[in-house]
């Protein structure tokens, strides 16, 4: 297990560089689209049908958002079909999704899906993982992935009940008692040799005789 984990760590680790925060701006608008709306007084919250929340490079949608109120320093939502939040250097995608908002930064989005997804951009390739569930801390640069855990780097892949990627160090953690009776794998896949240029050649181009003239 030990030799596994350090190989992981090895695999997928790259140069750090720091990851977006999801952070609205007080100084620009917040765009808040609706196909339609009503408010629920009996548990005091904000229904919306066909939503899209923009700001920046962010952006949220869904088919239903369900919000504890419109104050995006202090705020609980509830995203539920075919959710997608797009951030500056990637992506996630899931069936459901929590976001908590504090102080106009995302604190914490917890996704789940069938299964749900995320894409991280890097200086070469993109990471991809998948889970049925996925918890993002914007403030700590992790994704924590559990049940049916998948992470690759575009050429390499890591499986486990539990995965841990910190997309600032862009390395992956996978702690042995997470893992329950479920191994780490590791699978290392050979790298395509970079296409060589076809060499140029001296001779001249063919050349057809001149045509004889017709007696």
């Amino acid at each position: 297990m030990t030799a596994a984990l350090l190989a992981a760590g090895a695999a997928l680790a790259a140069p750090a560089r720091d990851a977006s925060p999801l952070q609205l701006s007080d100084a620009q608008p917040i765009q808040l689209e609706a196909r339609s709306t009503d408010f629920d007084y009996k548990n005091n919250t904000l229904v919306f049908h066909g939503v899209r929340i923009a700001q920046g490079g962010l952006s949220i949608e869904a088919e239903d958002g369900t919000a504890t109120g419109l104050d995006f320093k202090d705020s609980r939502w509830l995203f539920k079909g075919d959710v997608r939040i797009t951030m500056p250097d990637g992506s996630l995608a899931a069936d459901e999704a929590r976001i908590a908002f504090s102080a106009n930064l995302v604190s914490i989005a917890e996704i789940s899906g069938s299964p749900a997804r995320f894409e991280q951009k890097r200086d070469k390739g993109v990471a991809r993982g998948r889970a049925l569930h996925i918890a993002y801390q914007p403030a700590a640069g992790t994704v924590r992935l559990t049940e049916d855990a998948w992470l690759s780097d575009g050429n390499n892949e890591i499986s486990a009940a539990t995965l841990v990627y910190n997309m600032r160090d862009q390395r992956v953690i996978a702690n042995p008692e997470e893992q329950g009776s479920q191994p780490v794998r590791l699978t290392i896949n050979p790298r395509k040799p970079d296409a060589k240029p076809e060499p140029k050649s001296d001779a001249p181009p063919d050349t057809k005789p001149d045509a004889k003239p017709n007696p």
